[in-house]
């Protein structure tokens, strides 16, 4: 969808701010572009859609060469949402969103129903807030009717420049999450630019790691760069802990999963403790007859007569298949199982251990790079390898 071919800015004064940059950014994705001050990345996002000119080389939106385009008609085409949010502060929260159809020529009809379907899709009720005016909004809320108003036109392409930069961490958090859904949801072809590795590895499909005078050190997806960074640089861009950060974009490998005995809960104790001893395990997954996961019995509470309905103790820590390491970590240290149940819907597929992570996290650094043993020096066998996960 966007494409630039050997991509310069050198300033009067001599300066380059990006050199020769060649970048595609696939159709329906997130690209991020992050690197250290001085990088040229903000300077990027401004010339794809020439708020800044580029002095050499060629951009190209769905293979229409837009350094030959009129640049205020093709602004208005293009989301950009910036950290400042930019928010006209004497128009309501309605007319700001509908600026873009407006300039365009929407029908007042039109441009009342568009803005409330994207007040709705970004969070915020319409009969609240589209009356209401910026200042009467927190900074979560106008940053998200930043957003609303970038997406006004439906434009194919979104820029965004470190929009969630100024705001504090738990709204930032939840900004994010918010966006990833609406993502997953409009599959956008975003360009993104923070300086935090950690908001890129979470929000970007690709990430490209620019260094000082815009020189592009690698693009690739966020697993591939925490696992096989191409150079010094980038390793020490990433960090040291970049297998913790790998744990963001590691999903849960069904091969490492372990299988705990399972019994129904109209099952008896007596047969709960007999699997328990058969298997030498001090526990079992409590399951209906279609495999719903309903909760787990210890052996410390199975003792006596009676059913293990009666015993039954809910599992609050559990995650679905298509979650994150990190996500399936983190629950699991929230309890004192040693162990996250992993469901596919209602139904129970086994559970994650701390060995389990490990193995999944190392298979998946060996995929990204065969030859790199900084993770490597000690087999999930050994002693001390799940403490070291």
């Amino acid at each position: 969808m966007i494409r630039l071919e050997s991509v310069s800015k050198r300033y009067p004064n001599g300066h380059l701010a990006v050199d020769a940059l060649t970048l595609e950014v696939p159709e329906g994705e997130t690209t991020v572009l992050v690197g250290p001050s001085g990088c040229g990345k903000t300077t990027t996002l401004k010339m794809i859609n020439r708020i800044i000119e580029p002095t050499g080389g060629r951009i190209f939106i769905d293979d229409e060469e837009v350094t030959a385009a009129d640049p205020v008609q093709l602004r208005r085409h293009i989301g950009y949402v910036i950290q400042q949010i930019g928010l006209f502060p004497h128009q309501t929260i309605a007319g700001n969103v509908a600026t873009v159809p407006r300039l365009l020529g929407w029908s007042k009809s039109d441009m009342a129903g568009r803005v409330e379907e994207l007040l709705a899709l970004v969070g915020l009720d319409p009969d609240t807030y589209a009356e209401r005016y910026p200042a009467q909004l927190s900074g979560g809320q106008r940053q998200r009717v930043g957003v609303a108003r970038a997406l006004a036109a439906d434009p194919p392409v979104l820029l965004m420049d470190e929009p969630f930069g100024a705001i504090d961490p738990v709204t930032r958090m939840r900004l994010q999450d918010e966006f990833l859904r609406l993502q997953d949801e409009l599959r956008k072809t975003v360009v993104f630019v923070t300086h935090d590795v950690e908001e890129a590895v979470k929000m970007g499909d690709r990430i490209a790691i620019l260094d000082v005078g815009g020189v592009l050190e690698q693009y690739d997806t966020p697993a591939a760069i925490l696992g096989a960074p191409a150079n010094e640089m980038v390793a020490d861009f990433v960090g040291r802990d970049r297998a913790l950060k790998r744990l963001k974009v590691t999903p849960i490998d069904l091969e490492c999963l372990e299988h705990p005995p399972t019994v129904q809960p109209t099952s008896s104790l007596e047969e709960a403790r007999r699997v328990m001893d058969e298997q030498g395990s001090g526990w079992v997954a409590v399951v209906n007859g279609d495999t719903k996961l309903r909760g787990h019995v210890r052996s410390a509470n199975a003792g006596g007569g009676g059913l293990v309905d009666d015993r039954v103790e809910r599992v609050e820590a559990w995650v679905s298949i298509d979650d994150y390491l990190e996500n399936a970590l983190a629950r699991m240290l929230l309890t004192d199982y040693g162990w996250v149940a992993v469901v596919d819907g209602d139904e129970f597929i086994g559970v994650l251990t701390p060995d389990a992570i490990y193995r999944a996290l190392r298979s998946s650094l060996d995929d990204a790079s065969p030859d790199d043993t900084s993770l490597h020096d000690t087999s999930p066998d050994e002693p001390g390898a799940s403490a070291r996960a």
